[in-house]
């Protein structure tokens, strides 16, 4: 939990945006700081840090900068630092990642790339 709220502090949460579940959004989502997903998505996202909760499902390409999935991403993701699916997450479809954590349970289906290099600090 702390490490999830180290990662939010660099965020500018001014810049986010919050789907509820229960709700279902059909569109283009484009924000600079978090989007946390509860709810149903179909539509492109473009967010620096993405959080799908474990009720959240999206149908459509994402990028991002890092993200956490506890729920389901069906299509194409691209995310440039860090991934990690937790142990009720899914991504099926495509995924480029530049690091990827999976936790025990957790399952990621489809095409795999790690094209995106992490420079290490010595």
């Amino acid at each position: 939990m702390n490490e999830e709220k180290n990662r939010l502090d660099r965020f500018n949460l001014s810049d986010s945006i919050t789907i509820g579940q229960g709700v279902t959004f059909v569109g283009s989502i484009s924000a600079r700081g978090y989007a946390l997903i509860n709810g149903d998505v179909k539509g492109e996202i473009s967010v620096d840090h993405l959080q799908v909760g474990q009720y959240g499902v999206i149908r459509g390409k994402i990028i991002s900068r890092e993200m956490g999935v506890q729920g389901e991403i069906h299509n194409e993701v691209s995310c440039s630092e860090h991934v990690l699916v937790y142990s009720t997450g899914l991504i099926n479809g495509k995924l480029s990642y530049g690091e990827l954590e999976i936790q025990k349970g957790g399952r990621v289906a489809g095409i795999m790339d790690q094209s995106f290099k992490i420079e290490r600090t010595k």
